[in-house]
């Protein structure tokens, strides 16, 4: 009974270094997609001289070639890299924690319902959120601070340093971690539902299996899964990014996550929750799409 057990166990680890290492795969593509996307939002962000996204572009590629897209691709490289491997290897241990669950309760239909579908992917974005937080936090600061030598952080490193030197780790690197956690848990909760809802109507719609579910369906059906994510929890984003961006000790706005959520409500009323997500959602369909395909091909190829 104990090598059974052990043997169980091993099995078990073996599926999550695979869930692991395809998610890893899929954070890869996900920068590569979205890097493009990314570096014309920071620009518009940072600076005045571009009046929009396309004249942003245009200029970029203009004058700085078509390398420019990918300048400081290595950091998100590692950090989002990491982010999308603990979201699949999370909500795929919670999955088949739940099927055990089911397969004790009804041993003939051990299959996981929407609403748990939805809980494995909030536990994933829960767990993503230790680490995605500071990681965005550093990056929100790396991208709004000023050009030239007014500029306040060298690097990523240095501005690690300097927030945990302001209020400490908790209050300072993991500022806004409380609306963070919210977002994280919404947004994947409903991606993974969304993902896992269509792939699964495709199948018993043709009446195959999911592995014979075409490359192009995936990415079309990851597509939608990255709007819907964007649609749930964008509000929690906004707010996220205001505390982020926000000063320190006398320059500070918001004293925390309900105080920023009624600052910009009275300030802006509800279209201050939805600022910005027009590009948002652009740059969701082809992120996603080619995240949940990649992790998906990987997947079968190492199984």
């Amino acid at each position: 009974m104990a090598d059974a057990a052990n043997d169980m166990e091993e099995h078990g680890m073996v599926r999550t270094l695979k869930d692991l290492f395809a998610g890893a795969a899929g954070g890869i593509a996900q920068v590569l997609l979205g890097q493009p996307f990314d570096i014309v939002k920071v620009r518009l962000q940072t600076t005045t001289q571009y009046g929009n996204a396309l004249e942003a572009a245009k200029t970029i590629y203009k004058k700085e070639g078509p390398l420019a897209f990918y300048k400081g691709t290595l950091t998100p490289l590692i950090g989002i890299g990491a982010c999308v491997s603990v979201q699949f290897g999370a909500f795929h241990e919670a999955r088949r924690r739940l099927e055990v669950y089911n397969a004790s309760k009804t041993p003939l239909n051990p299959g996981l319902s929407y609403a748990q579908y939805y809980a494995a992917g909030a536990f994933a974005g829960i767990a993503n959120s230790v680490i995605s937080g500071p990681i965005e936090h550093v990056r929100i600061r790396l991208q709004t601070q000023p050009h030239g030598a007014a500029r306040l952080y060298s690097g990523p490193l240095d501005c690690v340093k300097k927030l945990s030197a302001h209020e400490g780790v908790l209050k300072g690197l993991y500022r806004g971690e409380a609306v963070t956690v919210l977002r994280e848990a919404q947004a994947y909760g409903v991606w993974f539902l969304a993902f896992e809802y269509m792939m699964n109507a495709d199948a018993a719609r043709n009446k195959i299996d999911r592995k014979q579910i075409p490359s192009y369906k995936i990415a079309f059906y990851g597509g939608l899964a990255g709007e819907a994510l964007w649609l749930a929890s964008y509000p929690f984003d906004v707010v996220k990014s205001k505390m982020q961006s926000d000063g320190f000790g006398e320059n500070q706005k918001f004293k925390g996550m309900n105080d920023c959520f009624k600052q910009t409500f009275r300030a802006e009323g509800l279209r201050g929750f939805w600022k910005g997500i027009g590009p948002t959602l652009l740059r969701a369909m082809p992120v996603s799409a080619g995240t949940f395909a990649v992790v998906e091909m990987t997947m079968r190829a190492i199984s």
